[in-house]
């Protein structure tokens, strides 16, 4: 090799040697873009495999996710019953047999709540003065109320599901209606008290 096409010593990798005769250079230059190119198209595909991965992988999911939500909600009814059977027992049990029928419903619900959450499906059952959220719930009816503010939650009048994440049954709820009278006020006394005769209010504690 003659010194026109040797490569100085500590050159980087890809630096082009000054005493590169042209046409070397040239050859040189091409492959460098070839190079450049090669290295985009790669990352292209690799960019698009990885997107389709991911897109595959979603959609697999979304697809047991709805074999999941179909089957889930041939229970809800089933979970809705035991519930009712639940809330409609007697505090108070004399009869031994009685007593271990209620037992076995409830025993009954638990498990099927525990599959349930085993499977990713949770209830949706929010509590008194809890903000209406129309996401996650459906209003069925509007009571006047001065325990909780209009608009929110009064009581629930059968619990809602989700199934990671995705409602599959909202829950329907009561709640109060946004013309309630507001609660007293904190500091005792009437704020338009004192307007019509001009008096001054005294706020001082007696």
């Amino acid at each position: 090799m003659t010194d026109e096409t040797e490569v100085p010593e500590g050159a980087a990798e890809g630096d082009i040697p000054e005493n590169l005769n042209p046409s070397l250079k040239a050859a040189f230059d091409k492959l460098s873009e070839e190079n450049a190119a090669l290295k985009e198209q790669a990352l292209r595909y690799a960019a698009e495999a990885e997107n389709t991965k991911r897109r595959a992988e979603r959609e697999a999911n979304d697809a047991r996710a709805f074999g999941i939500q179909r089957f889930a909600t041939s229970l809800l009814g089933v979970a809705d019953v035991l519930q009712r059977a639940l809330s409609s027992v007697p505090g108070e049990i004399a009869d031994p047999a009685f007593k271990n029928f209620v037992d076995g419903i409830a025993m009954t619900e638990r498990e099927l709540a525990g599959a349930f959450d085993k499977n990713g499906i949770k209830k949706i059952s929010p509590l008194k003065g809890d903000k209406f959220d129309p996401h996650l719930h459906q209003a069925v009816m509007e009571q006047p109320s001065t325990e909780v503010e209009g608009g929110a939650v009064l009581f629930v009048m059968q619990a809602g599901y989700e199934l990671f994440g995705r409602v599959i049954r909202p829950a329907m709820v009561a709640v109060a209606a946004k013309t309630a009278a507001a609660p007293a006020q904190k500091n005792g006394y009437d704020s338009g008290a004192g307007e019509a005769t001009g008096e001054a209010v005294n706020t001082q504690a007696e």
